[in-house]
C-alpha cells in the first residue's frame, strides 16, 4: 500500500469515528496545491461513500453588513436543537495582494462553535469569483462522510457571480437588509431568481422597514422566474438575536427537504455533478498544461508581449493555443 493510500485510509477511519482532527486534516489536504497533498486528497475522496440525497445542503449569501454569520449561528443552533449535525463552510475573502484571509468565523459564531453537533471551517476564497472556494464541493462530500447531515455554505458576499454557489447546494438562502434604500436595486436579478427563500434580517430593529422590504421583495419576485417548478420563493422577516421569525425559516427549510421532494433534489444534484465535472476538467487541463516547461515558457513570453502592448491579449491567447494544439497533433 502506498503512503498516500495508507494516510487516506487512516483519515477515512478517523472521519467515521467522529474525529474532528481527521476532518480538518482532510479539508486542509483538498485545499492544498502541493502534489503530495493532492495525491492523498484524491485517495481520501476515492474512499468516500457514494453520494446520498438524504443530507441537507444549504447556501447562504447577502450583502456586507446583513448579518450572515449571526444568522447562520442562530440557524445552526436551531437545527442542532432538532437533532441535526451541522457543518458550516464559511468562505472568507482572500487578499489579491498577499493571498491571506482573516478566517475569523469561529470568533463570529462562538456559541455554535462550542456545540459538539456543529463544526465550523473557515476557508479562504483564494480570490476566486463565485462566492466559494475552489475546494468547496469536495469539502461538502468530506463533511457528509464525517456524519454531518446539514452543510451550510456561507459565501463571501453578494454579487452577480455568486449564483455559482447555488450550483453547489440544494437550497439557496438570500439575506436582505430592511433599511438598504431601494431593496430590489441593491440585489442582482440573477441571485434573486436563484433564491429559494429570502430572509429580511434585523427585523427587530425597525419592524416597519422590515415589512416594507418584505412587500417590495415579494412584489419583485412576481416578475422573475421561479428557481424550481415545484417551489415558490417566500420572503420572511427574521431577527438573529431574538430568533423571531426563525420558526418560519426552519419550517421553510424542512418543507424544502421533505421526503416528497427527495427525487427533485437528487435530479438537481445530478445536474450539478455534471457541471462540477466540466469545471474541474477545465481547471485540471489548465493546471497540467501550464505544468509543462515548454508551454509555461511560451505562455510567459506571450503574457509579457501583452503587458508591453505588442499584442492584444485575445490574439496572443489564440496564437498560444494554436501552438499547443499543433504540438499535441504532432505528438499524436
Amino acid at each position: 500500500m502506498s503512503v498516500a493510500a495508507e494516510t487516506a485510509e487512516s483519515i477515512i477511519m478517523g472521519l467515521h469515528s467522529g474525529s474532528r482532527r481527521a476532518l480538518s486534516r482532510s479539508l486542509s489536504l483538498i485545499e492544498s496545491t502541493l502534489e503530495a497533498d493532492r495525491d492523498v486528497a484524491f485517495a481520501v475522496l476515492e474512499r468516500c461513500a457514494s453520494a446520498s440525497s438524504m443530507t441537507w445542503r444549504i447556501g447562504c449569501t447577502g450583502p456586507p453588513g446583513v448579518g450572515k454569520s449571526t444568522f447562520i449561528e442562530q440557524l445552526g443552533m436551531q437545527l442542532t436543537d432538532i437533532g441535526r449535525r451541522v457543518a458550516v463552510l464559511a468562505v472568507d475573502p482572500s487578499s489579491r495582494r498577499t493571498g491571506g484571509s482573516i478566517l475569523g468565523d469561529k470568533v463570529r459564531m462562538p456559541r455554535l462553535s462550542q456545540r459538539p453537533q456543529a463544526y465550523i471551517r473557515p476557508t479562504p476564497s483564494k480570490a476566486v469569483l463565485g462566492g466559494a472556494a475552489p475546494s468547496t464541493r469536495d469539502a461538502v462530500l468530506l463533511c457528509e462522510e464525517a456524519g454531518f447531515d446539514t452543510i451550510i455554505i456561507e459565501t463571501v458576499g453578494v454579487g452577480q457571480s455568486e449564483v455559482e454557489v447555488a450550483g453547489m447546494v440544494d437550497m439557496f438562502l438570500l439575506l436582505a437588509l430592511p433599511n438598504s434604500g431601494d431593496d430590489v436595486q441593491g440585489i442582482k436579478r440573477g441571485i434573486m431568481e436563484s433564491a429559494h427563500t429570502i430572509i429580511v434580517t434585523k427585523a427587530d430593529i425597525d419592524q416597519a422597514a422590515a415589512h416594507r422590504a418584505v412587500a417590495t421583495l415579494t412584489g419583485a419576485l412576481r416578475y422573475m422566474h421561479a428557481p424550481l417548478d415545484d417551489w415558490t420563493t417566500a420572503v420572511v422577516p427574521a431577527s438573529s438575536l431574538s430568533s423571531e421569525g426563525f420558526d418560519v425559516v426552519i419550517s421553510s427549510i424542512s418543507e424544502f427537504f421533505a421526503p416528497s421532494r427527495r427525487q427533485s433534489i437528487e435530479t438537481h444534484r445530478q445536474l450539478q455533478r455534471g457541471e462540477w465535472f466540466d469545471s474541474v476538467l477545465t481547471a485540471e487541463l489548465l493546471h497540467r498544461l501550464l505544468s509543462q516547461p515548454a508551454i509555461r515558457s511560451a505562455g510567459d513570453l506571450a503574457r509579457e508581449q501583452c503587458i508591453r502592448g505588442q499584442v492584444a491579449p485575445s490574439l496572443s491567447v489564440h496564437r498560444l493555443l494554436g501552438r499547443i494544439q499543433l504540438t499535441i497533433t504532432e505528438d499524436a
